[in-house]
């Protein structure tokens, strides 16, 4: 059966049938979720590595004499010093290495690198499938972002998420970055949610799951997304497939069993005595 496009999801604030929203009686249920966006939603670091590359073979093509090796090597340390939103990388490359910028190579790099970007960033698998699935249960979408403003709408309109959540914040609504609780109480007031009602998703365990948990929020932890070999995430669920969330909210929201949810290890919530996933 063909799944309806992502488009078709009920606009934000939409009310949703009484049999698929949650029950407000249920203790724990969940009525919205947070998600992270880089390494949640889309395979951020896989965009800006075939980015980058790209940007070097098209400044190499135009003129940059400098082994490949070398400039990635630069642009890294570039990164880790500025960070990984600095719009001037391929600038201060060109200043340190050559002295001056260099017009010809700078648009190469420039134009090369929007153009793999705009290939590169796509959804991981199934996140389209499970908002659907999460908005037809009259659940509250949102998005908390580290990075900022116009780069975060930049990319949800890429993927065309713009008009799919509720509630976005980025490091520009309250200049404050994850695990800091102001994300988190922001994007929670504009949801209309108490943390007790909410989950938080991510793949950042310092940051989402220890952020989430600050302000009493139930914690996933995006395994898929884990770019640094976490061990214990200390979240209450780990999951490898960001649709396994339907399941962990039909299980708080009592649509299905405990018994019948915990089958999929992945999805299991953690204990105090259980061996934990994740870091």
């Amino acid at each position: 059966m063909t799944r309806p496009p992502l488009s078709s999801l009920p606009p934000a604030g939409a009310d949703a049938s009484p049999a698929a929203a949650p029950d407000a009686r249920r203790a724990g249920a969940v009525r919205a979720i947070v998600f992270d966006l880089d390494n949640t939603l889309t395979d951020f670091m896989k965009m800006k590595a075939d980015a980058v590359n790209a940007a070097i073979d098209g400044m190499i093509d135009a003129g940059l004499k400098l082994p490949r090796d070398a400039v990635r090597t630069r642009i890294d340390a570039i990164y880790k010093e500025q960070g990984l939103e600095y719009q001037q990388v391929f600038d201060a490359l060109l200043e340190s290495e050559l002295g001056h910028i260099d017009p010809k190579i700078l648009a190469s790099g420039i134009v090369a690198y929007r153009r793999a970007r705009g290939s590169a960033l796509v959804l991981y698998p199934h996140v389209q499938m499970t908002l659907l699935e999460l908005a037809k249960r009259g659940i509250r979408l949102g998005v908390v972002s580290d990075a900022p403003q116009f780069q975060v709408w930049l990319r949800l309109c890429s993927l065309s998420l713009q008009h799919v959540f509720d509630a976005v914040v980025t490091f520009d609504d309250t200049g404050e970055r994850k695990p800091s609780p102001a994300p988190f109480r922001e994007i929670l007031k504009r949801l209309g949610a108490e943390p007790a009602d909410a989950l938080m998703v991510g793949d950042w365990a310092e940051r989402d799951v220890v952020g989430g948990k600050s302000l009493g929020m139930k914690t996933v932890f995006a395994r898929y997304g884990d770019t640094f070999d976490t061990k214990e995430s200390g979240a209450d669920y780990d999951i490898n497939d960001v649709f396994e969330l339907v399941a962990i909210v039909d299980q708080l929201n009592g649509a299905i069993p405990t018994e019948v949810s915990n089958t999929h290890e992945a999805a299991t919530p953690r204990t105090a005595s259980s061996s934990r996933r994740g870091g």
